[in-house]
């Protein structure tokens, strides 16, 4: 604890408006409740779940005494498959509760992203057909069994038959939703709207379609097309697979994926889906199209043309900040180019806090304290999307020393250094790694573990201003600043 460090009573009430910090969690319900609704929809036109929608529908509305009945439940078979998907995250909450920084921990667990890594590429083989994946047959026959009685019951374990008997194709699309919704400042609430999005999107086609059956004709028929969209969602498992690699790596420092490297090999994967998106690549149980349909020529372009945008990425230039993809290649520091300092855009930093307290008081600079992480992607969109405006950049580049406390580095401190912590709630606490002693001091010094995180102290540690998180504003970050340098002169 920094007693000097008063959360509620800065210096000046600059960022006192922001609600960054208190607004980040509910802004990023909303964005994982779309990503989520989006992941739902691209699940629907897999091969597990698209020929489902017209044989389930067809079912409740033949079955049914009355036209009423039918619909009524077919709703209550969508609101099962929506509830389904929110009960798979209660379980986080859990842990959640147990203590709020855990959620974090895991995932920037070095073991569970090799885990995650090794899972997806297995995935991805499975996507472009060399082997099929699935849950144990006693798992859906069970629930099958269960669902030939026609009452409530009966509907919710045909729901429960769909999300078991469709895990093959929904596994890898949750499986990004999970580790996306971790490495979050959310934690399990997020988690939670991403369910609850993506269960919307299975849900709403088998309710619509049974209020307006009429619509069923209107469906393109099962075919080659599924296929097709398995083998795209393969490319993005593989894709989606060097960020968990990335995340280890940079956690241990492995020095294995520099940034170059990572958008070197997306460039790769880009490549090859180019290629077969216009017929130049087969996979098994795949024939080569006989002639090429405007979307697949439309797909080929922009994932062509993505790829083009990537080749700047690997060379040591200005272009090489590649603001579209912010926050899933490592940082511009990590770089395989010699670089001046490992300091983020070469800003006047340092990675230690009493370290970058005295740098402060021998520059006579206020600090601009940076809670960050390896694995947080929003720290990277702010990095390189915010603090490399010019404006910004200048104020930042001259009138602060940048603190940046990474609070996922899993480099073990000094055994000297190692220490049990008792807490502000007294709970004990061991401090072994670099990132539970950053961890550690932004909870009880701050109230939060939420990164990326920034507050501006003056030489005698005091706080200049409330405390902002993600801003993504760039007018609203400077103003800040600005207002937190005011403040230091002023004092």
């Amino acid at each position: 604890m920094v007693p000097s460090i008063d959360i509620k009573h800065p210096i000046s009430n600059c960022g006192e408006d922001n609600q960054a910090v208190t607004n980040t969690k509910s802004k990023g319900l909303g964005a994982l409740f779309f990503i989520g609704f989006l992941g739902g929809l691209v699940a629907l036109l897999t091969p597990c779940v698209f020929p489902m929608i017209p044989l389930t529908v067809s079912f409740f509305t033949k079955k049914a005494t009355s036209r009423k009945a039918g619909i009524r439940n077919a709703f209550m078979y969508g609101s099962f498959i929506f509830i389904i998907y929110i009960l798979l995250s209660l379980p986080f909450h859990f842990l959640d509760g147990i203590n709020p920084e855990i959620l974090n921990n895991i995932s920037t667990n070095v073991y569970l992203n090799v885990f995650f890594f090794a899972i997806f590429i297995f995935f991805a083989f499975s996507f472009f057909g060399f082997y099929e994946i699935s849950l144990p047959a006693s798992f859906s026959s069970g629930a099958d069994r269960k669902a030939g009685s026609g009452n409530l019951a009966g509907i919710f374990f045909m729901a429960l038959t769909l999300a078991l008997v469709s895990f093959s194709c929904t596994g890898p699309i949750l499986g990004s939703l999970l580790a996306g919704s971790l490495t979050s400042d959310g934690g399990a609430m997020q988690l939670t709207a991403g369910m609850a999005g993506f269960g919307l999107a299975l849900a709403l086609p088998f309710a619509l379609f049974a209020l307006f059956p009429g619509w069923l004709q209107s469906l393109p028929k099962s075919g080659g097309w599924l296929t097709t969209v398995k083998i795209v969602l393969g490319f993005a498992e593989l894709a989606l697979a060097l960020k968990f690699l990335s995340n280890a790596d940079l956690v241990k420092h492995w020095g294995l994926l520099k940034r170059e490297v990572f958008i070197g090999l997306w460039i790769i994967i880009g490549t090859g889906l180019t290629l077969y998106l216009f017929g130049k690549l087969k996979f098994p149980h795949d024939s080569p199209p006989k002639k090429l349909v405007k979307g697949r020529i439309l797909a080929g372009l922009i994932t062509g043309l993505f790829t083009l945008y990537l080749i700047p990425g690997v060379t040591n230039t200005p272009w090489a900040n590649l603001k579209l993809i912010s926050g899933f290649p490592p940082p511009l520091y990590y770089s395989i180019y010699q670089k001046k300092s490992d300091c983020v855009l070469g800003l006047n930093c340092s990675k230690d806090f009493t370290e970058g307290m005295k740098m402060a008081k021998a520059a006579g600079k206020p600090v601009l304290l940076d809670f960050t992480g390896y694995a947080c992607v929003n720290c990277r969109r702010m990095e390189e999307n915010v603090w490399s405006d010019p404006e910004v950049y200048r104020l930042m580049k001259d009138e602060f020393i940048v603190i940046s406390l990474y609070v996922d580095d899993k480099k073990n401190l000094p055994p000297a250094e190692q220490f049990t912590y008792t807490t502000k709630e007294g709970d004990a606490k061991q401090i072994e790694t670099v990132g539970d002693l950053w961890s550690t001091f932004e909870t009880e010094n701050f109230a939060n573990n939420a990164q990326p995180l920034y507050a501006i102290l003056n030489n005698e540690k005091q706080l200049l201003s409330f405390p902002v998180g993600y801003t993504p504003d760039k007018k609203e970050y400077l103003q800040w600043l600005k207002c937190s340098l005011e403040a230091f002169k002023k004092k």
